[in-house]
């Protein structure tokens, strides 16, 4: 029963999350509720084998923080962007800097990667060929130091212990 489980739900919280995800976009009736169920079932089968060995979330208290803390992050983040670009731009000093992974695994330095660009400012350029390091590029770099300290402690962090990796 666990075997057939696993095969038709490979990743049961994924399938959870786009069905609530579905019905907040789309309304609560019934018709919504029976499709977004079988979007909910069908998409995490069908795209299974373009996902990597995706590590278990260990700590998922940790994991409802972190997505708290990135929502955050990205709305202070367009609000501090708008001013920036409506601003002088001689005031702007964009830059790359190397933030070096304390991170092992593929999936979470992905999602490290991912959250940094989805923060407005930052983008994430490039992941070393030894996934050692990862190149940020940021729209405004007063201090790298501290652009470094502030994504190891809000992102990488939370992530090493989301993921125990």
């Amino acid at each position: 029963m666990k075997g057939l489980m696993n095969r038709v739900l490979p990743y049961p919280s994924l399938s959870l999350v786009l069905w609530l995800a579905w019905l907040l976009l789309n309304g609560f009736t019934a018709g919504h509720a029976l499709l977004g169920v079988v979007l909910a079932v069908l998409l995490p089968l069908t795209t299974r084998p373009f996902w990597p060995n995706v590590p278990r979330v260990r700590n998922l208290p940790r994991l409802l923080g972190f997505v708290v803390v990135v929502l955050y992050d990205i709305i202070v983040a367009n609000v501090s962007v708008a001013i920036k670009v409506l601003g002088p731009l001689r005031n702007i000093r964009p830059g790359f800097v190397e933030l070096s992974l304390d991170l092992e695994d593929d999936f979470a330095i992905a999602l490290l990667a991912s959250t940094i660009s989805l923060t407005p400012g930052t983008v994430s350029a490039d992941v070393s060929p030894d996934r050692k390091v990862l190149l940020v590029h940021a729209l405004d770099v007063d201090d790298p130091a501290a652009l470094v300290a502030e994504i190891k402690q809000r992102y990488e962090r939370p992530l090493k212990e989301i993921f125990e990796c």
